[in-house]
């Protein structure tokens, strides 16, 4: 087995100054480093991660080294690796199995190239890891002794798994960390997506219509930051109490049919399939942009978008221009996978240095607890979680207050 496959080693150098960048930005992330390189919690172990292959996830691949570890990495998008990234860390002694705008077939060969490896540990972002594992690779999975589920499309898949009692291995719900979601799900998507938008149409949002269509953490952000730019937001939901909290955020809420005819913008995060498809696309805009910002590439509906166009072409880099029979054009960015990633960077350094933070903890808890979980799917403990939000604080030099004893007699009494 080979211990890379990537596009180009000669473009390491300029992976190498991306990530000596953001090393300087993710303190939380280099506190833990300095802890992993002192306890080796991850002596002579493989640990296997399948995360958006930019330079803060190569950060963290170091930081797990450091730790001791084996390191087998991949992508978990076909669009998100960067290729000086991965060259990089190949480079840096690291296997490596990716590289960007991978076939369907040369994803999958990827990820079995990094199970190859027979790994203890997981990181998974989006589930094709833990998948693989579950399926092809059942023989592998005796060997694992669990793993951690990144994004909130992974622990749904996870979720299902543990409803049937079909997991073969501890698995920690990295995305349900309070560090996690409340920061990343909501700031750094809202603020990635934005990014990718931008740099990728070089269009005005200020004064345009944007319709986000699922108003979880994820949507929550990307609305925020929508109206952030002078955007008119409107809001589509299929939960009820979600609705109306969009409602009371000042946001119009409006089913999708209807939000069809209005937008300039439309943005799916819902982690759902066919959120966008034929009904609404006879009905936009000559010139309505079309981006995804869900784990996968099913939000919209490709295939209804490709049956009613009598053109498509590339209009210009991320961005295709599909014509309708009517003379419409509709424009599909970053081919409809994650757009902060296919079209941008991803989220901000300094969010997913608290993510990765999480990350990084939640597999050591699972290496030292080997042997000792059920196989179900956790929570992260608390301690992990407030453990990331101190370190954040320290390196804000942000001092907060502390209760008193008999603050605390009185908060836990019940009289």
């Amino acid at each position: 087995m080979k211990d890379y496959i990537v596009r180009d080693l000669g473009l390491a150098p300029g992976g190498r100054q991306k990530i000596d960048w953001v090393k300087e930005h993710m303190p939380v992330l280099k506190a833990i480093r300095e802890d992993f390189e002192r306890d080796r919690p991850f002596a002579g172990a493989w640990v296997a991660l399948s995360i958006h292959l930019e330079a803060k996830t190569a950060y963290l691949a170091e930081v797990i080294r450091a730790g001791g570890a084996r390191v087998a990495v991949t992508g978990s998008n076909p669009l998100s690796t960067q290729d000086d990234v991965a060259a990089a860390l190949a480079v840096s002694g690291i296997n490596v199995y990716a590289w960007y705008n991978a076939t369907d077939e040369e994803y999958r060969e990827h990820l079995l190239h990094v199970l190859d490896t027979g790994p203890q540990v997981v990181i998974d972002d989006g589930g094709d890891l833990v998948g693989l594992l579950h399926t092809v690779r059942r023989e592998q999975a005796a060997r694992v002794v669990g793993g951690c589920e990144e994004t909130t499309t992974g622990v749904r898949r996870l979720e299902a798994l543990d409803r049937e009692k079909k997991l073969l291995f501890p698995m920690l719900a990295v995305n349900d960390a309070l560090c996690k979601f409340l920061f990343d799900n909501r700031y750094g998507t809202g603020e990635s997506v934005w990014s990718g938008i931008m740099r990728t149409t070089n269009l005005v949002v200020a004064g345009k219509t944007v319709v986000v269509l699922g108003y979880g953490w994820c949507g929550k952000g990307v609305a925020l930051r929508a109206r952030g730019l002078g955007a008119r937001v409107m809001v589509c939901e299929v939960d009820p109490v979600k609705a109306i909290e969009a409602h009371m955020d000042g946001y119009q809420v409006l089913d999708s049919g209807q939000a069809a005819a209005h937008g300039d913008i439309f943005i799916t995060v819902t982690g759902c399939r066919d959120v966008l498809g034929r009904s609404h696309f006879e009905k936009m805009k000559n010139g309505a942009i079309l981006a995804n910002a869900g784990h996968f590439d099913v939000e919209i509906n490709l295939k209804d978008l490709g049956d009613l166009a009598r053109e498509r072409r590339p209009a210009r880099r991320n961005i295709e221009q599909f014509t309708l029979a009517d003379g419409r054009n509709i424009y599909l960015l970053g081919g409809g996978r994650l757009v902060n990633l296919a079209a941008g960077d991803g989220h901000p350094t300094e969010i997913m240095d608290m993510s990765f933070a999480i990350q990084a903890l939640s597999a050591r808890y699972i290496q030292e607890n080997a042997g000792t979980l059920d196989k179900r799917l956790y929570r992260v403990p608390e301690e992990i979680d407030r453990r990331v939000a101190w370190l954040k604080l320290n390196s804000l030099g942000i001092a907060i207050d502390s209760l008193t004893g008999e603050q605390e007699t009185y908060l836990n009494k019940w009289q």
